[in-house]
């Protein structure tokens, strides 16, 4: 008998039909991951049976009982853990103080007082048997962000939950994070435990799944074992197509639009993020940066788009822009947070898309507004960009996040920019929605754009680079040209090693 049968679960929203019908079965012990488009109802699913959403029909079993959940504390009782794609954790607590927050005792089923004593030492206790390696006294926002995962799915089981789902837990880890992750999750099933596991990166799906579980447009499309399955069977059960790999032409580079020489850049904690970097990024060139999350690429792209300051070095934009305001306008920026600074979530679509420029024609001037110019052209921009969206007037809140990312494009490319600054565009889309984004880019720098392309993404840096520099520690490891180098190459480099010596190292 599965631990967890969804069984024909249906859930609307005005004008939406979220779920169709769906069924999914998870065994103990099982590895089930859950594919789908941005917006094809994984994340509904995953609600209602979390107590976020009631279904509007349909039943929910555990252990062959029917179950209904008004909150997540029902699910988390029946013992049900969810590890959300944003993590839900509070920066200044301590690793223990977040593990137990909400809590009445230091055991979700124990002690009748709450003991951080004993909490800590069972804590310990968990992370020991399941490879969760993780300082319970440090403050959360001390962690590198693979150690607030692991702090998260510690949380889940120290309520004793036998059923984990986990949203996109790959997003924002680095190669050896998502490596140790997968080792940790499979330890986890052969103790036992139930996983759903959340992703659009279907090589992981295929390392990680025993099955696989594919939404397309809220109905289940097939449930197929992942040793009988490939990715491009895969890919066409997401969108209903074959997905065309993007095609980088040889480069033909213009003038220079950006010169940095020996450029240090500190934090938000004060500390040295860019380091003595230097470079420069001609029209129609894709300059990808490469490197581990965490190595400086935010602040070296938020210094370049006049968000952040500069604190030596030389920073020359050929007279694109003088000041850090006007580069903040006239820099196309897509942030590698949509949520936080990509998008105002409660503003209407068609607000957001005239963010950088209702100040100026065609949308108005310092002193008026031109609504219906921007609702204009956020119709339009949902036509072109293939948003799905019943129109300009619903909130950005509304849309799912590979849509969100699309409108993100839009706007940033309907600035007509010679520069973009494109940091992690690709972040926690679908493969459908990915492939969109690639072509746009390809497209923009075939005009003549030039792109500084920030990727933790190894496989999106080689097929849209011209060149790759590889940052590690906030300094630059070498920049190569992308036909001249390996997929080990650019690995080693990220570990560290120069270009010359990772050049000899994987010729070795």
């Amino acid at each position: 008998m599965p631990l967890l049968r969804m069984e024909r679960i249906t859930k609307t929203f005005p004008g939406v039909v979220a779920n169709d019908r769906v069924d999914l079965a998870v065994d103990r012990g099982e590895i089930h991951a859950l594919l789908g488009e941005n917006g094809s109802g994984k994340t509904t699913l995953m609600n209602a049976l979390y107590g976020l959403h009631r279904p509007d029909s349909g039943r929910i079993l555990l252990d062959g009982e029917e179950v209904a959940f008004s909150s997540p504390t029902d699910a988390i009782a029946a013992g049900i853990g969810m590890v959300h794609q944003h993590f839900m954790l509070v920066p200044p607590l301590t690793v223990v103080e977040n593990i137990v927050l909400g809590l009445k005792t230091a055991n979700a089923r124990g002690s009748p007082l709450l003991d951080l004593k004993t909490a800590a030492a069972r804590i310990g206790e968990l992370a020991a048997t399941h490879g969760l390696d993780v300082d319970t006294g440090a403050q959360v926002w001390q962690l590198p962000v693979g150690a607030q995962q692991r702090v998260e799915i510690l949380k889940a089981l120290y309520r004793d939950a036998d059923l984990l789902i986990l949203d996109e837990p790959t997003a924002v880890l680095a190669p050896s994070e998502v490596e140790h992750l997968i080792g940790v999750l499979r330890s986890l099933a052969t103790n036992g435990k139930a996983i759903i596991f959340i992703s659009h990166k279907l090589n992981e799906v295929m390392e990680v799944a025993d099955r696989i579980s594919v939404l397309r447009g809220g109905t289940l499309a097939g449930t197929v074992a992942a040793a009988e399955t490939d990715p491009s069977e895969l890919a066409r059960l997401m969108v209903g197509r074959d997905i065309v790999p993007p095609r980088r032409r040889g480069n033909r580079s213009g003038a220079p639009v950006l010169r940095i020489e020996n450029l240090s850049v500190r934090d938000d904690r004060g500390l040295r993020a860019v380091d003595g970097v230097g470079f420069s990024l001609f029209e129609g060139e894709i300059l990808g940066i490469a490197g581990v999350d965490g190595n400086g690429q935010k602040e070296l792209t938020e210094a370049i788009a006049g968000v952040r300051a500069v604190e030596g070095g030389s920073l020359d934009l050929a007279g694109l822009a003088a000041s850090r305001g006007e580069r903040f306008r006239n820099i196309g920026h897509v942030t590698e947070d949509r949520h936080q600074t990509g998008l105002l979530m409660s503003f209407r679509l068609w607000e957001n898309l005239a963010l950088k420029s209702s100040d100026r024609p065609p949308f108005g001037s310092p002193f008026w507004l031109r609504v219906g110019a921007m609702r204009e052209a956020t119709a339009q921009a949902i036509e072109t960009f293939s948003i799905r969206a019943p129109g300009p007037d619903i909130t950005a809140s509304a849309l799912s996040g590979g849509n969100q990312q699309k409108l993100v494009l839009a706007r940033e490319l309907g600035l007509g920019p010679k520069l973009l600054l494109a940091a992690q565009p690709t972040r926690g889309l679908d493969v459908g929605a990915t492939e969109y984004v690639h072509r746009r880019l390809l497209a923009a720098r075939d005009e003549g754009m030039a792109i500084l392309l920030v990727s933790t993404e190894l496989d999106e840096i080689l097929a849209l680079s011209d060149r790759i520099l590889v940052m590690y520690e906030g300094r630059a490891m070498g920049l190569a040209k992308a036909e001249e180098t390996t997929r080990e190459t650019v690995g080693l480099m990220m570990a560290g090693m120069t270009l010359g010596e990772a050049a000899t190292r994987s010729a070795s």
